[in-house]
C-alpha cells in the first residue's frame, strides 16, 4: 500500500522508467533467444527469420535515433501544456499512476485505431505489421513516425492534470505489455485473463491478414475496449501475418521506410487531387481496392 498511497518526486518517476526499460529490454532479448531455439529445434530457424529479425532491431535503432532528435520537442509540448491548460494538479502517487495507466490504455486504443483507418498513420504502422513473422523481435519493429501519433492522443491527460512524467510511464507500461504479447509460444490463457487482458492470442489476430482479422483487436493492455467498441475478434484459425502486399524484404532500410515510400509512389502517381486525399485520410483497405480494380479493367 504503501506504493498506493506514497508521494512520488519527478526525478524517482524518471528513475522508474529508466530502470523498466533497461532490464524488460534484458528480457525481451532473453525470451527471445528461448524462442529462436524453440524455433529451432521445430526445425523453423531459416535465413529469412534470422534477416527479419535483425531488420525488426535495425529499425528499433533507427527510431532511437530519431527520438534522440524529437524526444525533448515532445517532452516539452506535455510539460507546457500542463504548465498552462491543466483543470486541475494531481498528485505523483500511486492511484494517480494506476488511473493514468488505464487511461493512457484507453487513448492507445483509439490511437492505434486511428493508424489503421487512414493514409498517413497506416504509413508509419504498416511497418510493425509488414513482417512474415511473430515473435517478440517484431515488438521492436518501428516505423519513423511512430513516436508522432501519440502526442494527440495523450495530450489530454496532461489537460486533466496528470504530471507529464506519469504520462509518460503509462506509456512506457502500455508499449512494455504488448511487447510480450508478440509471440506464437504462448498459447491461450486461462477464460478469465483472455476475457478481460489482452494477450498473445488476441495480438496475433491483430497482425493477421485473414479476412475475419483485418482491423480488429487493437488493444494495449485491456482487452475489453475492443469488446466496447465493436473491434473484437476471437482466434479461431491460424494467423498467416504480414500486409498485402507483402514487403518481401529484410533490408531495414527498406522495412523502415517502405510505408512512407509506397505512399509517396501512390501520392506521385494518383489521377486527381481528390484520389490523393482519399489516399491521406482513407483506410489502407481503400487505396488497395482501388489498385485491385484498376488491374481488373487493365485485363
Amino acid at each position: 500500500m504503501d506504493f498506493l498511497t506514497g508521494i512520488f518526486s519527478p526525478d524517482e518517476i524518471w528513475g522508474i522508467e529508466v530502470w523498466m526499460n533497461d532490464w524488460f529490454f534484458v528480457l525481451a532479448i532473453g525470451f527471445f533467444i528461448v524462442e529462436c531455439l524453440r524455433y529451432a529445434v521445430k526445425k523453423e530457424f531459416t535465413k529469412n527469420f534470422l534477416g527479419d529479425s535483425i531488420a525488426n532491431f535495425a529499425t528499433l535503432g533507427l527510431f532511437i535515433i530519431i527520438l534522440a532528435i524529437v524526444g525533448a520537442a515532445y517532452a516539452g509540448v506535455f510539460l507546457y501544456i500542463y504548465d498552462n491548460f491543466r483543470v486541475t494538479e494531481l498528485p505523483l502517487t500511486g492511484w494517480t499512476i494506476l488511473c493514468c495507466i488505464v487511461l493512457a490504455d484507453l487513448a492507445y486504443y483509439w490511437e492505434h485505431r486511428f493508424l489503421h483507418m487512414n493514409g498517413f498513420g497506416w504509413a508509419t504502422h504498416t511497418v510493425h505489421h509488414s513482417s512474415p513473422h511473430f515473435n517478440i523481435s517484431v515488438a521492436y519493429r518501428h516505423g519513423p513516425m511512430d513516436w508522432f501519433f501519440p502526442l494527440f492522443f495523450h495530450l489530454p491527460l496532461a489537460i486533466l492534470g496528470f504530471h507529464p512524467f506519469i504520462i509518460f510511464l503509462a506509456e512506457i507500461i502500455v508499449q512494455l505489455f504488448q511487447t510480450l504479447l508478440h509471440t506464437e509460444t504462448v498459447k491461450k490463457l486461462p477464460r478469465p485473463i483472455e476475457t478481460l487482458f489482452n494477450t498473445p492470442s488476441h495480438h496475433r489476430v491483430h497482425h493477421g491478414t485473414n479476412k475475419q482479422y483485418l482491423d480488429k483487436n487493437y488493444a494495449g493492455i485491456f482487452i475489453i475496449w475492443d469488446k466496447m467498441f465493436g473491434t473484437f475478434a476471437e482466434e479461431k484459425e491460424p494467423v498467416s501475418y504480414g500486409v498485402h502486399p507483402q514487403l518481401n524484404s529484410v533490408n531495414p532500410l527498406k522495412v523502415f521506410f517502405s510505408g512512407y515510400a509506397k505512399l509517396t509512389s501512390r501520392l506521385w502517381h494518383a489521377p486527381n487531387w481528390g484520389y490523393r486525399w482519399n489516399l491521406l485520410t482513407k483506410s489502407p483497405t481503400w487505396a488497395w481496392q482501388q489498385e485491385q480494380n484498376l488491374k481488373s479493367s487493365i485485363k
